[in-house]
């Protein structure tokens, strides 16, 4: 199998080189092609108003100064053209990717490049607990493999995508594995801080929301909160099929 890794926190980042630790239990045959810097918070987004650069490391090792979608586009069109992985990892993230974060996600959105390539493709994230004394990535590290060996035999489909996002604990007291849908936070609680700079200016920071709680708790957000690995299942046709009729009557 040959896997292209990718992420967006930077190829230098603590989590990508988990990723290549839990990449290695499944294949010898490793790309990586990564940003050069961290991208958290890119989304989906391209470059298209400047030149991009690649700067190879080693062997099947690119640093691309871009974003995570730049860096698979450059991987499939450019890279390895003629020649594309059977999968994408995209991760570890620092930092969870639940709920509407994956719309924001650069993590997320590189996998969402692959699904739309055809390419299965699956993006991993690790809840951080920043007070923990833990190794944050201790969870992801040492469950990640066996959970992918599980993964191989459903692999998203083409404009599908698996979306991964384990526990702020320790491997050995996560509770479990669960299959659970897309959660959302409530929107109107987001926190938005006010403070001043040493010269008087203002300046803002983001909160996130509270989360909202569903019948029977199982929501990504609530999975992981519960200590469960989330594993949601993605996809990218972004129509609401079942308004469609309600609008034509009203367009009738």
């Amino acid at each position: 199998m040959k896997i292209l890794l990718t992420n967006d926190d930077g190829i230098h980042a603590p989590g990508f080189a988990v990723l290549e630790r839990i990449a290695q239990t499944l294949s010898d045959d490793i790309w990586v092609v990564a940003p050069a810097e961290e991208q958290s918070g890119a989304g989906h987004s391209l470059t298209l108003h400047s030149p991009m650069r690649i700067r190879k490391h080693d062997e099947k090792r690119y640093a691309v100064a871009g974003t995570p979608t730049d860096s698979v586009m450059l991987a499939l069109g450019h890279l390895m053209k003629g020649d594309w992985p059977d999968l994408i990892l995209s991760g570890v993230n620092r930092g969870a990717n639940l709920g509407e974060d994956v719309t924001y996600s650069g993590t997320v959105s590189a996998a969402m490049e692959g699904a739309l390539a055809g390419v299965p493709s699956i993006a991993l994230s690790q809840v951080i607990d920043r007070e923990a004394e833990h190794d944050w990535f201790d969870a992801a590290e040492a469950l990640a493999p066996a959970l992918l060996q599980k993964l191989m035999s459903a692999l998203p489909k083409q404009r599908q995508l698996i979306n991964i996002n384990f526990p702020a604990l320790p491997a050995d007291n996560v509770a479990g594995t669960r299959v659970v849908p897309q959660g959302y936070r409530d929107y109107t609680r987001l926190e938005v801080v006010e403070r001043k700079d040493p010269r008087g200016f203002k300046y803002y920071w983001f909160g996130g929301g509270d989360v909202v709680t569903t019948p029977g708790h199982r929501t990504d957000l609530e999975t992981v909160a519960d200590g469960y690995i989330a594993v949601t299942p993605l996809h990218l046709d972004l129509t609401h099929h079942e308004s469609m009729n309600m609008i034509e009557q009203a367009l009738a």
